[in-house]
């Protein structure tokens, strides 16, 4: 939906044939995917009714000499990546996630804030420290992907009595709501339930499914979604990373890092 509202992360979509096709893939326009190893930018997304047409798209439709994430919802996916990504010497990683959208997020509470807190967006100048909490985070590309993320796309933070966000939630090209982080000190406070109902508002008021990716052993933020009646969806959303440009292992695995539940 952000590719035709400005499409700010320059986006573009191809499919399997016209007018009729079982394949849609988005991938960066080749000016946008200039670094081979940027796998933060260089991220496609695949829906298709076919498994084997999907297959075929993917060897063909996208650069196997670059580091890229490619992320989808589809069972068989992950299968059909490895498979390609095995014929041609690729490196292969893989996080799964459950998926939880809300249908009607007017129907969410109001939410009182602490009055010793903030409301803002997300600012340009808080991504050194979104960069240093980010699970993926803690190099200068994420900072790069953090910082587009937080010029172009919806945002929430709530900011203590200097100015410093204490907890956040970005949203990303796809419309979901994330990267999210609390601060240690900061947290069993509710305030990741906060951004989450006013961020699920403010996406559904401009047009955008109100969800977001929770990774399968992050229960505490399942948790928090299902109390605000987000709905599990049925099939698992993956985050395939093939890194053939660098030839090492695959970088999309965690950090060492303490987890918020937001």
């Amino acid at each position: 939906m952000n590719i035709n509202r400005g499409n700010p992360a320059g986006q573009e979509v191809l499919v399997d044939s016209w007018p009729e096709f079982k394949v849609v893939l988005t991938r960066p326009r080749r000016e946008v995917a200039s670094d081979d190893s940027d796998f933060y930018t260089n991220t496609c997304a695949v829906h298709y009714r076919d498994l084997g047409a999907c297959r075929t798209l993917l060897g063909s439709a996208i650069n196997w000499d670059q580091a890229f994430c490619i992320h989808g919802f589809r069972d068989g996916l992950y299968e059909a990546s490895r498979d390609i990504a095995e014929t041609k010497g690729a490196k292969l990683d893989v996080l799964r996630y459950f998926t939880y959208l809300h249908s009607d997020p007017s129907s969410l509470p109001e939410i009182r804030l602490d009055p010793a807190l903030r409301l803002s967006p997300l600012d340009v100048s808080h991504v050194d420290l979104l960069n240093e909490t980010w699970l993926f985070g803690g190099n200068e590309r994420s900072r790069k992907y953090l910082a587009s993320l937080i010029r172009h796309f919806p945002s929430a933070c709530l900011l203590d009595a200097t100015g410093r966000p204490v907890s956040w939630t970005a949203s990303d090209a796809f419309g979901a709501m994330g990267p999210a982080y609390t601060l240690p000190q900061h947290r069993r406070c509710g305030y990741s339930m906060v951004l989450t109902n006013l961020m699920a508002k403010q996406l559904h008021a401009l047009g955008f499914p109100s969800y977001g990716n929770v990774r399968v052993e992050n229960f505490e933020p399942q948790k928090m979604l299902e109390r605000q009646g987000f709905q599990r969806q049925p099939n698992l959303c993956y985050f395939i990373l093939h890194n053939t440009a660098l030839n090492t292992d695959p970088t999309l695995t965690p950090r060492p890092a303490g987890e918020s539940p937001a």
